[in-house]
């Protein structure tokens, strides 16, 4: 079975695809801290799944790697 290149089932998915290797703008928006960078490819990952839908991760994001997933009542 293949594994999947990232979680749909968070508040903020990222597409590794179009991440910047050891771009931290993301990470450093974050007010929670639920962001972080993977030590072996350099890339985001939400490594808590809280989130206040706050968006400023993907507002800041060069590339559009990042995307709030917002529950359909907070739209």
């Amino acid at each position: 079975m293949a594994l999947v290149p990232q979680r749909a089932d968070v508040p903020v998915t990222i597409d590794e695809s179009l991440c910047i290797t050891g771009c931290t703008l993301c990470v450093d928006m974050c007010p929670l801290d639920s962001l972080a960078i993977r030590d072996d490819s350099g890339k985001a990952y939400m490594h808590v799944d809280e989130c206040w839908y706050c968006g400023p991760c993907a507002a800041r994001c060069p590339t559009g790697a990042v995307t709030v997933n917002m529950p359909y009542l907070l739209r």
